[in-house]
C-alpha cells in the first residue's frame, strides 16, 4: 500500500484524529491530502471507525488528482470490496485517474459501468474526463462522436479541450469542426476567432 506525498506542512496531531470517528478521519484525509507529510493509507484507514462514501470518495478524488490513478484504482476495488455503493464523485475521481493513467478501455468500461449497473447519470464532468481521455490515445473521431452524443450542451472546457486535442495531432479537418464549435459556445470572446490552425 503506497504513501500520500503531500506538499503543504502545518503541524497538528495525527494520533487524536486518527481515532476520531468518520467525520475526523474526513478530516484527517482532506488534511492528508493538503499538508506535506507523508501517511500510509493503511495508516489512514485503520484510524477511521466507519469509512462511509465521503471518506471513499476522499482518497480516492485525492490519489486521482495527485497522479496516484493505480492507487486509485485499487482504493476503488477496496470500497467495493467492502460493500459501498458507488456515487457520480466516485467515478470522477475513478475517470480522472484513468485520464492520468491512460487506458482508454479502462476508462470507457468505467463510464458504461457507471451508468448501467450503478444506473449514475453522467454530468458534464464525466463526459469532460472521456473527451480528455480519448484523444491521449489518439480516438479523436471517438471523442467528437462522444460529445455529439452527450444530453447537455458542451462546456467551453470540453470545447477547448477537443480543439486543443485536434492541434496536438495535426488533425486540420476535425479542428475546424472543434473550432466552430468553440466560436459557437463562446461566440463574444475574442480570443476564439484567433485560434486558427498554426501554419
Amino acid at each position: 500500500m503506497s504513501n500520500f506525498i503531500i506538499t503543504y506542512s502545518i503541524p497538528f496531531s495525527i494520533t487524536a484524529d486518527l481515532t476520531a470517528d468518520t467525520g475526523g478521519g474526513q478530516g484527517l484525509a482532506i488534511g492528508v491530502l493538503n499538508l506535506a507529510i507523508v501517511i500510509p493509507q493503511s495508516q489512514v484507514f485503520q484510524g477511521m471507525k466507519t469509512k462511509d462514501l465521503i471518506s471513499w470518495n476522499t482518497l480516492i478524488g485525492g490519489l486521482a488528482m495527485h497522479g496516484r490513478g493505480v492507487d486509485a484504482l485499487n482504493l476503488f476495488i477496496r470500497m467495493k470490496n467492502a460493500g459501498q455503493k458507488p456515487d457520480g464523485i466516485t467515478f470522477l475521481g475513478i475517470l480522472c485517474a484513468c485520464t492520468h493513467m491512460g487506458p482508454v478501455e479502462d476508462g470507457l468500461a468505467y463510464f458504461q459501468s457507471m451508468v448501467h449497473d450503478n444506473s449514475i447519470v453522467p454530468q458534464i464532468e464525466h463526459y469532460g474526463c472521456m473527451v480528455d481521455l480519448l484523444p491521449r490515445a489518439g480516438r479523436l473521431e471517438q471523442a467528437m462522436d462522444f460529445v455529439s452524443k452527450m444530453p447537455m450542451e458542451p462546456d467551453v472546457v470540453i470545447g477547448a479541450g477537443l480543439l486543443g486535442a485536434c492541434r496536438t495531432h495535426k488533425n486540420v479537418e476535425l479542428a475546424k469542426v472543434a473550432l466552430q464549435r468553440l466560436i459557437e459556445l463562446e461566440p463574444k470572446n475574442p480570443a476564439n476567432y484567433g485560434k486558427m490552425w498554426p501554419g
